[in-house]
């Protein structure tokens, strides 16, 4: 549930300021009666992440064996992979994403109110679809219900979170957050390369030379038979019997994603250092 829940309200969040910003644009147009149309956009985007979510969960529910451990590896590795691209996007890029959404809101509204729903759609439904994959790679270490109800819970943080700073709320520490959420983040990929070595191994595609590092089982507390087991599975990665790759990998990608996260830009990076949009910005 905790994983889920992390993911929807991170992602949602993100998506959340998107609208925000692109609303406040409207807004502040002559014609505010388009917001409309960003609101349909936004809908849309919900409705195709809906869908493409159902339709992976439906394929791999179909399938069994070793196909089953193959596929759950490959979205497990993949989706590590797009968290933590999408981290250090977010890092690098945040600074200028409020004027980019804001000229390509501006230039839409003077095409169509298409364009403008599209804005919307193309920019929510990459946080969308991201999440539906996201989800779906949750229910190898939690059940369907854990993931639904975590992902519900997190998106409704992440909407009164939104409409908080809409409306100009300036207590909430939006640059905080992303920190935060970003070293969680980072920390949630590592597990999901880890599982993802273990389902290789388990098909055996991948072979080991020692598959019990420690073993610490006989804790039933620390099991995925338990909610507080699947808790520290979902957000830390935690295995109560991993093998020594998956140690490897889940030390070796967390040191390397964390340093990545928290250096000091270079020369040329400085202009895009990551600055969150405040909260005054979108009012």
């Amino acid at each position: 549930m905790g994983e889920s829940l992390l993911i929807t309200l991170r992602e949602g969040f993100e998506a959340a300021l998107i609208v925000a910003i692109v609303l406040a644009a409207v807004r502040k147009s002559p014609d505010p009666g388009q917001a409309r149309w960003v609101w349909a956009g936004t809908a849309a985007a919900i409705a195709l992440s809906i869908v493409f979510g159902i339709i992976i969960h439906l394929t791999i529910d179909d399938l069994r064996g070793e196909a089953r451990l193959r596929t759950f590896a490959v979205i497990c590795i993949g989706a590590a992979g797009l968290l933590t691209w999408m981290i250090l996007w977010m890092r690098s890029h945040s600074r200028h994403l409020k004027a980019e959404l804001e000229g390509k809101t501006l230039s839409a509204m003077n095409q169509s109110s298409l364009a403008l729903a599209s804005v919307a759609f193309l920019a929510v439904s990459r946080e969308g679809l991201e999440t539906a994959l996201f989800l779906i790679s949750g229910t190898t270490a939690n059940s369907p219900q854990d993931v639904v109800i975590g992902g519900l819970i997190g998106l409704a943080l992440a909407v009164v979170l939104g409409v908080a700073v809409y409306h100009g709320s300036r207590v909430f520490p939006v640059r905080r957050f992303f920190q935060i959420t970003g070293v969680l983040i980072i920390i949630l990929a590592a597990g999901l390369l880890s599982r993802g070595i273990m389902f290789l191994q388990i098909s055996g595609d991948l072979g080991t030379f020692n598959n019990a590092f420690y073993d610490l089982t006989q804790y039933e507390w620390l099991t995925v038979s338990t909610q507080s087991g699947r808790f520290l599975g979902g957000i830390f990665g935690w295995d109560p019997r991993p093998s020594i790759e998956q140690v490897v990998v889940y030390l070796g990608f967390t040191a390397g994603a964390l340093f990545l996260f928290f250096r000091e830009p270079g020369p040329r990076e400085r202009d895009v250092r990551p600055v969150v949009t405040t909260n005054s910005e979108l009012t």
